[in-house]
């Protein structure tokens, strides 16, 4: 835990020697290949109209910005447009010496249920092939931005935060789960791999509860993320209000001020006993095998020695998976598969 919050504050820090680095970074990788906040205009204005302007609203005013993803009858599911509009946004937060620091939250019961995977299967089916690439481009485009973002970034977990959620926040400076909030990597159980940042993530999670999340596509609870770093702070859903009042309140762009405000109205929890944070000898057991079929098998045998539910539940998983996809997400040259050896090819 300590270790993911002193990189993140690192990160954000404008007087460390990574905020330099990291501008140096930015500015390099904008010339080469990134869309820009033009392209990023480019793109919303290319996207289907779907009450464009509103989904994405603003919030705040003195020294903080919050970022509203607003599609709530698609539990805020990540648009083309969306992505356009947050990166525009974020770009002129950052440039504005006024503002000392960017939060994000989603409307109605989810943060974000992921990329909008119903429009791209429409997109696809009427042959509007770059349409697609540029939902791709954009939304990564902008999970860089914020995993490089210059100023303390604060994401509200609070409810869903699946896939693409989890991309345009994990990278952030801080992440407060809720007691209702819902995570996972559902990819593989729809023919894709975990993305969006996923594989960096999951293979520095304990263990090898990274291969079992991404794999599996198993939901973790606000507790649950926590206790493996995902999560930085955890308050319940009742208080996120005055929590969010606090933070309006700060004029700051210090890291550490954002931290103590964050801790001095959150809540300690712990995971249920049934967790698999509880688990994770079992997991490493199961997941830690060079094969999705090893992995397989070892489950197996678990389950006619032990009938574990665990197992079981597991095992299912898997088989309703694509296995195409089971063995991308396994073998991701850049990090479920970091403790991998991944062979040319």
């Amino acid at each position: 835990m300590r270790r993911f919050r002193a990189a993140a504050s690192l990160a954000g820090d404008p007087r460390s020697p990574h905020f330099h680095f990291l501008r140096h970074c930015r500015s390099f990788c904008r010339s080469s290949s990134l869309p820009d906040a033009d392209d990023a205009a480019a793109a919303a204005a290319a996207a289907p109209a779907d009450g464009l302007e509103s989904q994405v609203l603003v919030e705040g005013s003195g020294s903080s910005r919050t970022a509203i993803l607003n599609r709530p009858s698609v539990l805020n599911a990540f648009s083309t447009a969306m992505g356009a509009k947050l990166q525009k946004l974020y770009k002129n937060w950052e440039d504005d010496p006024d503002i000392g620091f960017v939060m994000m939250k989603g409307s109605g019961r989810a943060f974000c249920a992921g990329g909008d995977i119903v429009s791209l299967y429409h997109l696809i089916n009427r042959g509007k092939i770059e349409d697609c690439k540029d939902f791709f481009r954009t939304i990564y485009s902008f999970i860089y931005f914020v995993g490089t973002y210059l100023k303390p970034h604060v994401a509200l977990l609070n409810g869903i935060t699946m896939g693409g959620g989890a991309g345009v926040s994990i990278p952030g400076t801080f992440r407060v789960a809720t007691d209702k909030t819902v995570f996972a990597t559902p990819e593989t159980l729809i023919g894709f791999h975990p993305d969006a940042g996923a594989s960096f993530y999951l293979s520095h999670l304990p263990g090898h509860l990274g291969e079992y999340l991404g794999l599996t596509g198993e939901k973790l609870t606000g507790a649950e993320m926590i206790a493996c770093g995902l999560a930085t702070h955890y308050t319940l859903d009742a208080k996120l209000p005055l929590i969010e009042e606090q933070l309006g309140k700060l004029v700051t762009d210090d890291p550490s001020v954002i931290e103590s405000m964050l801790e001095k109205y959150g809540d300690l929890v712990c995971p249920d006993k049934m967790s698999v944070v509880h688990k994770i000898e079992l997991v490493d057991k199961c997941f830690g095998h060079e094969t999705v079929e090893e992995i397989i098998d070892a489950l197996e045998s678990q389950t006619a020695g032990l009938k574990d539910s665990w197992c079981n539940s597991a095992l299912r998983r898997l088989k309703e998976a694509s296995p195409l996809s089971l063995k991308v997400s396994l073998r991701s040259p850049c990090a479920l598969g970091t403790r991998r050896e991944v062979p040319n090819t």
